[in-house]
């Protein structure tokens, strides 16, 4: 069983990169080559979660494949990303500035599906001697739902990354 949050940074960095902002996950399993264009790092800093209902139980749901009842649970999850921008020394202060600008045009006007934008904040543009590039320090804090279902003996199937309503 997963806690199904394996699959979050690849969703914000899909949606990222959707919205013409290059991005890649943090940590990758491949060596990946640096480019000469700014580029956002995604990583999952934090995850908070609370209980949904009476015991996470969200109610039953038929399973047309299975043809059985599986039972939900789940629970509200607060995520906490960072997003840090990393741009190549000699496009200066404006590459990171235009990436942010439209790191933060793709996530206020929407975020990934699934995911509600609750916090956006960035720290100032410093040198990064260890990686040779200018970076500023973002993080975006967005609401979700962690559902499971659970098989007839009661164990959890999965995990899975639903949407909150927007407010």
């Amino acid at each position: 069983m997963s806690a199904g949050l394996e699959g979050i940074r690849q969703a914000m960095a899909g949606y990222l990169n959707g919205k013409g902002v290059r991005a890649i996950t943090a940590w990758p399993d491949a060596p990946r080559a640096e480019g000469e264009e700014p580029v956002v790092v995604v990583s999952l800093r934090g995850c908070r979660a609370g209980p949904a209902g009476f015991q996470n139980y969200l109610g039953e749901r038929f399973d047309e494949a299975s043809g059985r009842w599986e039972e939900r649970y789940g629970k509200r999850a607060e995520l906490t990303f960072g997003l840090d921008i990393y741009a190549p020394e000699q496009g200066g202060g404006e590459g990171v500035q235009k990436a942010f600008d439209a790191l933060a045009g793709a996530l206020l006007l929407g975020g990934p599906e699934g995911m509600d934008l609750r916090e956006f904040s960035c720290g100032a543009t410093v040198w990064d001697a260890q990686r040779r590039r200018l970076r500023r320090p973002v993080e975006a804090v967005c609401a979700a739902w962690l559902c499971a279902a659970a098989d007839a003996g009661g164990g959890f199937v999965d995990f899975e990354l639903r949407g909150v309503l927007k407010t």
